[in-house]
């Protein structure tokens, strides 16, 4: 049981990762990027890094491009919040 709940663990990671994977060239293209901070129930923490970071529309961007993509990567997924915004 534990094993499985690990494997399902790692399996949301990794669909995480392939959205943010999704959404990074964008990103990249405007001197940025995002990395996973971490999965908490259905909340995923993400950091928006280079010129991303200090952007005035990353929340647009968190709401309208990076929540959209991974909730349809892992629809169980009901926010995408920003280190920035628990901080």
């Amino acid at each position: 049981m534990f094993c499985r709940q690990i494997e399902m663990e790692k399996t949301i990671r990794n669909n995480i990762e392939n959205a943010l994977d999704e959404i990074r060239p964008f990103l990249k293209n405007d001197g940025g990027d995002i990395s996973l901070v971490g999965v908490e129930d259905t909340t995923v923490k993400v950091k928006f890094e280079g010129a991303c970071s200090t952007c005035t529309v990353n929340q647009m961007t968190l709401k309208s491009g990076v929540e959209m993509i991974i909730k349809k990567h892992v629809p169980h997924i009901e926010n995408v919040i920003s280190v920035g915004d628990i901080e």
